[in-house]
């Protein structure tokens, strides 16, 4: 098959996850709740300037919304018993995984956009920068692929994956310098480097505060091996498990 062709199949699973999942209450709730009381809950009571709080809220906002429709959509495909129609269907089993990693990445770029939006009009323009923009697009895919990786585990139960999910997530949330810039860390930093996050993170304060503490190139060219690294086990681990869920 044409990739080209596989490409549209692929928009049009990534279209179909967008009308079924996005508003699914795992999606709402680890997408948008969770890291809102996170970010409020590090913010309130502390004198703390916009410039410092908006990257770690780009870098929450892009990393739990697009890693929370992924995880939902494989085992509820298998509860509906859905799943089956869509793997018989003429599209390689990687469109199908990518038509999943493009929703998320959609859904979660939809709201850093409107966070980056409003960071804008209060930091102003000049805090988008090219490779703000690059890196936001690569961290999407990057977070959505981590998403569909965790969501390999052959079950119907979406709140299997979702536990999952956190106890992954959270460990390379809080290690990414999101509430603590690298600068400032000692020993952790070396640690820090194992989690994707930490180099959109580093971009964003680059960017807004121009404190970044790694080289720009660097941190794209991370996100994009991460991204890479996390499609291609994703693939393979679903396929691996494909026969588990019949």
């Amino acid at each position: 098959m044409k990739v080209i062709g596989q490409l549209e199949r692929s928009l049009a699973v990534a279209k179909k996850d967008l009308l079924v999942y996005f508003l699914k209450g795992p999606t709402l709730i680890f997408g948008l709740l969770l890291p809102s009381f996170l970010f409020i809950a590090f913010a309130i009571g502390r004198d703390l300037s916009v410039e410092f709080l908006m990257p770690g809220l780009l870098g929450m906002t892009v990393f739990f919304t697009t890693s929370a429709v992924g995880p939902v959509i494989a085992p509820w495909e298998t509860r509906m018993r859905t799943f089956e129609r869509l793997v018989s269907s003429p599209i390689a089993f990687w469109g199908i995984i990518l038509g999943d990693v493009i929703a998320s990445s959609a859904f979660g770029l939809f709201i850093t956009v409107i966070v980056l939006t409003l960071g804008a009009l209060v930091e102003g323009v000049g805090i988008i920068t090219g490779y703000l923009v690059v890196a936001t697009v690569l961290s999407s895919f990057c977070f959505s692929s981590l998403g569909l990786m965790l969501s390999s585990h052959p079950t119907s139960d979406p709140s299997r994956i979702m536990m999952l999910s956190t106890l992954i997530k959270f460990p390379l949330f809080l290690i990414s310098g999101v509430f603590i810039p690298l600068s400032e860390m000692t020993s952790a930093r070396f640690i820090s480097m194992l989690s994707p996050l930490t180099y959109y993170v580093d971009l964003a304060r680059l960017s807004i505060e121009g404190t970044g503490y790694l080289n720009p190139g660097l941190n794209v060219v991370a996100l994009a091996l991460w991204g890479s690294a996390f499609f291609a086990i994703a693939v393979l681990l679903h396929e691996k498990n494909l026969d588990k869920r019949f």
